[in-house]
């Protein structure tokens, strides 16, 4: 019998069919068998997500795991998504991957630090691994961790956060070069600043900026080639510190390799983001010399007091003002990615007349083509201009040329003014008017600079890829440095001078890599082709006896106006080379045994046609114990990582040319030809070739633990390492009948470096509305120079008056790199008189009775982070110190005793020793002291508004921060963190204090907006 079916009503019993049978089928399968198919119907859960800091997690992908319903967090960790409760959520984030069940219809997620301890992904050259795959000494900084202060530059956002990594400014001068060591100093004259890699792309550590001409007053310090990125772009810092890590880099990783990686747009809403700060910076200590009243009490000679009051210090210094605005629109799409930004930064410095604006702007993009986005094609590209005006501070200007030496021993009777409102005239030799001299120079540098690579990388099998790799950097720089004519005896008819900069940086590269797995076993290959160019020229142009001050158009913008035409250097120009193949294994067996292999060969043209290429082998073993089935189950031990590393990289930062002969046209090697007595030029011989001259290597050892404890209580890491510098470049005495003196060979001396890092930290609290983490980062390192060829070596060379050709450095076997070398000061005697060690004994004290001291070089380098978020509030502060080093206080020589007789002033504490006023400065151990310190670096407070009634803000944060804070120190300079470049005949100094630009103390206040 048939029946009538109502097809309507058949309609409406199909999805309950369905579902009927798919219950039925996932349960036969065994999938999902414990999720409920029928349940209530969904509701809206609204949660938040945030970081184990404390701080919001944007772009956060939740997915309820049951029904596959996905969404994103916003910038303040924001979501909405429709799921049942009881039903699960996963949380992704970083490459992370976290679940919590739904409980009620509000979640709060706090991303557990195992994942981010055990899972994070980290960079390493050319490419990335997860932390639990590595096994070399790799440290990584992310952007949550750079918001404290006014950083201009990359290497400052590194300070204190890194163990083994020291960061020293050569000067307080806005965008003044800052010198970074990883792991001690490995070389005599081959410097020691790592390899910096921007998004792929390895710097040169040239100079970008035109050189200092010398006007009269010396040479500034080289600006800082780091300065034009924008702080507030970088997603990421890596240091590479092994061997293992670096030798991938191969000849240019011996000092350390950091790797900077800016940012992209994330998963989520697009972000239009408002960074800006406004601060005031002020001098972070002044120098105690005698006021006036105190000085016109203590002189014999009553013609010295000039009737005035003047706080030389107060005149010079000021409270600078500073500003940076930044914008920036990050989006994310299902096949690529987009950032872009926009900056300016305007920063004043604390002595007048000196400042630094940088206006940067930024865009990177990532697209995918082709069938399951078989291709992908990146572009970074970054813009920077830079103006800036300097000051005359030159480190070699002598015992007179610099302008804050010249306030530090100005009279304090004299008036800054006479009685017709001009600049009152010292009327001295070599002794002048800090603001007269401030006013009749200028130094105005213009930088240029754009930094840009396309990476292209194609999926041609299953784990196989092929990535290409172009990059550019190119700089040109103008810097206009005028002496207007002056009633000094500094160049007392003016002199302007134009110097240009033209350098230019081409890569090219292409790898393949290729991962995969055979059960247990599973490898990473990486293969590869480097080929990098540099090329750098510069010009000089330069007029003297020129018009005064304000007398028609001024030099920079018209040479020609006025003065002799002249040409103060020739020009130059050169390039090189570098030319490398490079191959990479990783491979881990069950996830518990790590095997890394590295090497790479390197062809330089800077050297010897014997020595073109150098091999750098790598090799580091690792046994992660936490994954054995005796610690699976711990509840103690989430992570314990053992490691161990041998390797070498090389170092090829010297001259170039350095290899070749160098020779010159001259008068005094002419000769006279013909009768008519006409004097021919002859050839002199300036350098002699080498043409075995090859690489110095740094051969290290390395052995580490990575653990995490507790659910993270405890996590960090402990590192023991050698490393020890071989075949150094030196500039030693020839051979009979060598046409030159001197000749540049790698000798076979060695610099050993050796000590002790750690890093803990802690998440001493972690609360829904509370979170505390802290962490605490120390390094110790032993120096020490071996079997050097030659019995000593010196460098840093002093300034002062009596001290031309003085040198306070030394490279000796047995001790310390840049041991210092002196008189041992031992008091005053019943007359005042200084007392030096007569070492000798032969009654008298001079050059031979100099001493070897301990050297500039800390034993131990530390610092502290914490940081602390309770609700809206966010608190963050660190520290930083070192102990073991000392500095030569070259200012202090400069204001001895001996300045009350000769109408200048003196460091209140030479006068309250004793001293006699006849006493002549010496360099001596008077004027070693210890740089030992401890410094609040950075502290900020901030809090973040509940703005979610506005739809068109997403978050608004404001904060204060404050650096520089204060110092404990015995040091009486003005910062016990400084060195300046001091270097004779080519070799590195170390730890020498000569009124350098001092360090600031700064106060922001900041806003951080979203859209």
């Amino acid at each position: 019998m048939y029946h009538k079916i109502n097809l309507f009503k058949f309609k409406k019993l199909i999805p309950v069919a369905i579902l009927f049978l798919v219950a039925n089928q996932t349960s036969a399968e065994g999938l999902n068998a414990n999720y409920p198919v029928f349940s209530q119907v969904n509701e809206t859960i609204t949660g938040k997500v945030v970081k184990q800091d404390g701080s919001y997690a944007e772009g956060a992908v939740i997915t309820v795991v049951e029904t596959g319903v996905t969404t994103t967090s916003d910038a303040s960790g924001n979501f909405t998504i429709s799921a049942n409760i009881g039903q699960t959520l996963s949380i992704s984030y970083d490459g992370n991957e976290q679940l919590t069940k739904v409980a009620s219809t509000s979640v709060s997620v706090t991303l557990q630090s195992k994942d981010t301890t055990i899972a994070e992904v980290m960079l390493v050259g050319y490419g990335s691994q997860r932390k639990s795959d590595m096994t070399g000494a790799v440290s990584q900084l992310k952007a949550e961790q750079f918001k404290e202060g006014m950083n201009i530059s990359v290497d400052n956002l590194m300070q204190g956060k890194i163990a083994g990594v020291r960061v020293v400014q050569s000067s307080g001068e806005p965008g003044a070069g800052v010198n970074v060591s990883i792991r001690g100093i490995g070389s005599i004259r081959s410097g020691s600043t790592p390899l910096f890699v921007v998004d792929g792309v390895p710097l040169s550590n040239d100079a970008v900026s035109a050189s200092s001409p010398n006007v009269g007053l010396g040479n500034t310090q080289a600006k800082n080639p780091l300065n034009f990125l924008n702080t507030s772009d970088i997603e990421s810092i890596t240091v590479l510190k092994d061997a293992s890590a670096a030798a991938i880099y191969g000849a240019r990783g011996s000092n350390g390799v950091v790797l900077v990686t800016t940012k992209r747009g994330k998963k989520g809403e697009p972000i239009f983001t408002y960074d800006t700060y406004f601060g005031f910076s002020s001098v972070i200590k002044k120098l105690d010399l005698m006021s006036a009243d105190e000085y016109r009490a203590a002189i014999v000679d009553k013609s010295y007091d000039h009737g005035g009051n003047t706080d030389w210090q107060d005149e010079i210094y000021r409270t600078a003002a500073s500003q940076n605005h930044s914008i920036s629109f990050s989006k994310s799409t299902d096949t690529g990615s987009y950032f872009a930004s926009l900056s300016h930064m305007d920063q004043d410095g604390i002595v007048k007349n000196s400042d630094f604006k940088r206006t940067t702007a930024r865009i990177n993009a990532e697209e995918s083509f082709f069938d399951n986005k078989r291709l992908k094609v990146k572009l970074n590209l970054t813009a920077s201009d830079i103006k800036e005006n300097g000051i005359p501070n030159g480190a070699n200007a002598g015992s007179d040329g610099q302008v804050i030496i010249h306030a530090l021993m100005a009279n304090p009777t004299r008036s800054l003014y006479d009685e017709n409102g001009n600049y009152t005239n010292f009327n001295m030799n070599a002794h002048y008017n800090p603001l007269y001299l401030l006013s009749v120079y200028t130094d105005k540098t213009n930088t240029f600079r754009v930094l840009g690579n396309t990476e292209a990388t194609l999926r041609l099998l299953p784990g196989l890829n092929y990535k290409l790799n172009l990059g550019i950097d190119r700089t040109m720089s103008e810097r206009n440095t005028t002496m207007y004519p002056n009633i000094t005896d500094r160049t007392p008819k003016g002199m302007s001078v134009q110097a240009n900069l033209d350098s230019y940086n081409v890569l090219l590269e292409h790898y393949l890599t290729y991962d995969f797995n055979l059960n247990r076993h599973n490898f990473n290959i990486l293969g590869g082709f480097s080929y990098q160019k540099f090329k750098f020229s510069g010009t000089y142009y330069g007029v003297r006896n020129i018009a005064e001050q304000g007398g028609g158009i001024s030099p920079e913008l018209n040479p020609g106006y006025s003065g002799d035409v002249f040409i103060p250097s020739p020009g130059y120009a050169q390039e090189n080379e570098l030319q490398s193949y490079f191959g990479r294994v990783n491979y881990n067996f069950d996830k518990k045994y790590l095997l890394t292999a590295s090497i790479r060969a390197d062809g330089s043209t800077r050297f010897g046609q014997n020595n073109k290429y150098g091999y750098f082998p790598s090799v580091a073993v690792g046994w992660t114990i936490s994954n054995e089935n005796f610690l699976q189950d711990s509840q103690i031990v989430n992570e314990l990582k053992l490691r161990g590393s041998w390797g070498q990289t090389g170092n090829q930062e010297v001259p170039n040319k350095l290899t070749q002969a160098s020779y010159s046209l001259s008068q005094g090697a002419g000769y006279y030809l013909y009768d008519n007595l006409n004097l021919l030029n002859g050839f002199t011989v300036n350098r002699t070739a080498n043409p075995d001259l090859r690489w110095e290597v740094v051969e290290q050892t390395n052995i580490g633990a990575d653990f995490s404890l507790w659910q993270n209580k405890l996590y960090g890491s402990v590192e023991y390492y050698n490393k020890i510098t071989k075949d150094p470049i030196l500039n030693i005495p020839s051979k009979v009948l060598s046409p030159t003196t001197t000749v540049y060979t790698n000798v076979d001396g060695e610099i050993v470096n050796k000590g002790f890092e750690f890093t803990l930290g802690s998440e001493i609290i972690r609360k829904d509305n509370f979170t505390w983490t802290v962490d605490v980062n120390g390094a110790t390192v032993n120096n020490v120079v071996k079997n050097l060829p030659v019995s000593e070596i010196y460098s840093g060379e002093v300034s002062g008056p009596g001290m031309s050709g003085v040198t306070a450095n030394i490279y000796k076997n047995g001790y310390e790199a840049g041991s210092f070398i002196m008189l041992n000061y031992l008091g005053i005697d019943a007359d005042g008189k200084y007392i030096y060690e007569d070492v000798d004994g032969d009654g008298t004290v001079g050059p031979k009775d100099r001493k070897i001291f301990e050297g500039a070089i800390p034993n131990f380098t530390f610092g502290f982070n914490s940081y602390m978020k309770y609700k809206k509030i966010d608190f963050g502060f660190s520290f930083i110190g070192q102990t073991g080093g000392y500095l030569v206080n070259n200012t202090a020589l400069n204001l001895n005793i001996n300045n009350l007789a000769s109408d200048r002033n003196v460091l209140k504490n030479f006068y309250d020793s004793g001293a006699s006023f006849t006493n002549q400065p010496q360099l001596s151990s008077l004027y070693l002291e210890k740089s030992d310190f401890i410094r609040l670096n950075n502290v900020r407070l901030g809090y973040t508004f509940d703005i979610n009634q506005l739809k068109w803000m997403k978050s608004l944060n404001l904060y204060v921060s404050a650096q520089n804070l204060w110092t404990i120190t015995n040091y009486t300079g003005y910062d016990p963190l400084v060195d300046t470049n001091k270097q004779a005949a080519g070799n590195q100094s170390l730890g020498i204090d000569y009124t350098t630009y001092p360090s600031a103390k700064t106060v922001l206040f900041g806003a951080t907006v979203k859209f």
